[in-house]
């Protein structure tokens, strides 16, 4: 049996071990964290991607947990409505599509609960080299012993340690996109109900929305920026700049501020994509944010990790011993999906894509070749 280590245990990993397994591979994930990541931003599973999540088992259960917004509100700088919304929110998009929007905790907490019983998960442990040969890949370990796989996938996100150890370094890849964004929740001091609300002051500005039925609320904080000199892992030192920057804002800026320095599950990071010639080296192949990072601004991320586990996995699952070909032919398919969903990031700078554009991105694959 074909053995497939899969670093990052997020959306693309988990799916992708699931759909592997399903198809007679033997796939283990390696996480960095030491269990699940809690926190996070609220994911649209769109298009396509609901008929990958369908082919799970998962969409009922997705639908169980997704949000249930009633619409949105836009302020003004000093907190005053000037318009909303009861047919889409900023995040969404329309109220009355099938999309679906749930949390990311959610989403993955329901892939590791359909494919624990069946993939091996090595949490708190991270690659620190790979060494390619005719017959493998012999991986090495943070803190467990080395292994030799038949292929390794990287599913490590925007930062990924796997494209950096086979392909080299971010730099080469990583396209900024002028801003950064941080999330993390709090109380729902706002007493939100089942609303957004979106505020812009000057380069900054935010979206909140109550989670958890409305016990909870989940805040988006972005500003404009060039590339900061901090280590994407360092979170206290990029709280720290998030913090003194919702302190400068005119509306609720004491409460914004708290939140943030207080909130166990906060995260910063880059707007960036990641752009490649080649997303295969040897044995080694790359997927989701790893290889075609679209960021948050396009909507698509989510999708994009769906629909690629599931193209890598139905390739691979055809190829037999041909890994390359199965490689080549995943990169053949996913790529103009790819291009035409990273457009959407940068189509209006400010704001989001228009409809007709997101409609045509989100469908843009056929997921049986």
């Amino acid at each position: 049996m074909k053995t497939v280590l899969i670093s990052g245990g997020g959306i693309a990993g988990s799916a992708l071990a699931h759909l592997l397994h399903r198809r007679g591979l033997a796939p283990v994930i390696v996480e960095r964290a030491p269990g699940l990541r809690r926190g996070g931003q609220a994911v649209d599973i769109r298009g396509v991607a609901l008929d990958v999540v369908d082919r799970m088992g998962l969409l009922e259960q997705a639908r169980e947990v997704r949000t249930r917004m009633r619409g949105m509100s836009i302020l003004d700088p000093d907190g005053n409505e000037i318009g909303r919304s009861t047919e889409a929110t900023f995040s969404s998009g329309r109220l009355d599509s099938a999309d679906i929007e749930l949390l990311r905790e959610d989403l993955v907490r329901l892939l590791h609960e359909h494919t624990r019983h069946d993939v091996e998960y090595l949490f708190g442990d991270s690659v620190t080299a790979l060494n390619q040969d005719a017959d493998g890949v012999r991986v090495h370990f943070a803190h467990g012993p080395s292994r030799t796989f038949d292929l390794v996938v990287g599913a490590d996100g925007l930062h990924s340690t796997v494209r950096r150890l086979a392909f080299g370094a971010e730099e080469r890849f990583s396209s900024h996109l002028g801003s950064y964004v941080s999330v993390f929740s709090a109380d729902n001091f706002l007493a939100l109900d089942n609303w957004q609300m979106w505020l812009q002051d000057g380069d900054a500005g935010f979206g909140i929305m109550p989670v958890r039925d409305n016990a909870e609320l989940r805040i988006a904080f972005g500003f404009q920026s060039g590339p900061l000199d901090g280590d994407h892992r360092d979170t206290e030192w990029f709280r720290e700049r998030v913090t003194d920057k919702l302190a400068s804002l005119r509306w609720e800026a004491t409460r914004l501020a708290k939140a943030a320095a207080e909130a166990p599950d906060f995260y910063c990071d880059a707007m960036a994509q990641i752009r490649m010639d080649h997303w295969s080296r040897g044995r080694v192949v790359l997927l989701g944010d790893a290889c075609y990072c679209a960021s948050p601004l396009s909507g698509q991320g989510t999708s994009l990790a769906l629909v690629g586990a599931h193209v890598l996995a139905d390739e691979l699952g055809r190829a037999g011993e041909d890994h390359r070909g199965a490689f080549a032919r995943y990169e053949e398919r996913m790529r103009p999906f790819v291009e035409l969903n990273q457009a959407l990031a940068t189509e209006n700078a400010g704001g989001p894509a228009s409809e007709t554009s997101v409609t045509r991105a989100k469908n843009a694959i056929a997921l049986d070749s």
